[in-house]
């Protein structure tokens, strides 16, 4: 018996094996769950996502291109999961976006106001959009579990993380709200804030090669953060264990979100 077996649901955000909704993805299939992806739009990517999750869910995993900038494409993501699966009891938002011109040290202030407004549309808003569409179907499961990945940089200054922590600011506000609301209906939401990992996404950031290394030396357990660690979180977050806690930004650094300097 698994901690989540019987339960479903749909993962956004599995960019390649390197990436935190892999991670995710593979420890709640491996609790018992069973998870559905998006790929971002085109056969490079897909292909890439296909590579990462075979391993975890098989060949047959259902998958479907999204545009998270275009609403039309998340209606359609969601009516096609609705049409494929009885129920949904989770939904993982992993994905963040903003121009790596603007991700370099001494460039926040430069940043136009056309890379602002997208990197909070994407990183943040679509949170907000796609829980809009999960909503019912949750309803229907007697409730879910929602979750999002955020980083320290949306709540100390990080050089170089720039707009991407203004954006991740406002998604953790995001949650909280999306928490108040929907409490109501069982669903519960909550954002993980994991450690510094060497992704896509991270490699665009001016300045984090030295990231992991520094951590190791300073966090309070002298290591880096690994992908299983926020794995296993987001199994307590989907699990019966977590049903008392939402609207939480909890941080999985291995303490360096405790260290004043």
């Amino acid at each position: 018996m698994g901690l989540l077996d019987g339960k479903k649901g749909l993962v956004v955000g599995v960019a390649n094996e390197r990436s935190y909704a892999y991670y995710i993805a593979k420890a709640l299939t491996e609790a018992g769950a069973t998870c559905a992806y998006t790929h971002l739009p085109g056969e490079k990517n897909e292909r890439r996502t296909k590579r990462a999750v075979t391993p975890v869910s098989g060949d047959d995993a259902w998958m479907r291109p999204l545009d998270a900038s275009s609403d039309d494409e998340i209606d359609t993501v969601f009516d096609e999961y609705a049409k494929s699966f009885d129920r949904m009891d989770f939904l993982v938002h992993s994905i963040a976006f903003a121009d790596r011109e603007w991700l370099a040290a001494g460039k926040f202030t430069d940043t136009p106001r056309d890379a602002y407004l997208g990197a909070v549309d994407i990183s943040a808003y679509t949170l907000a959009a796609m829980s809009k569409r999960a909503r019912p179907l949750m309803d229907k499961s007697g409730g879910g579990s929602i979750l999002c990945m955020s980083y320290y940089g949306g709540d100390k200054v990080v050089p170089g993380y720039n707009v991407m922590g203004v954006a991740k600011a406002a998604l953790e506000c995001t949650a909280r709200y999306l928490a108040s609301e929907l409490g109501e209906q069982n669903i519960r939401v909550n954002s993980i804030s994991g450690g510094y990992l060497r992704t896509l996404a991270s490699s665009a950031v001016g300045g984090t090669d030295t990231m992991g290394e520094t951590a190791a030396q300073k966090a309070p357990l002298r290591r880096a953060t690994e992908g299983e660690d926020v794995g296993g979180t987001a199994v307590y977050l989907v699990s019966d264990l977590s049903k008392g806690v939402t609207g939480e930004t909890i941080f999985v650094d291995c303490g360096i979100n405790i260290l004043g300097a």
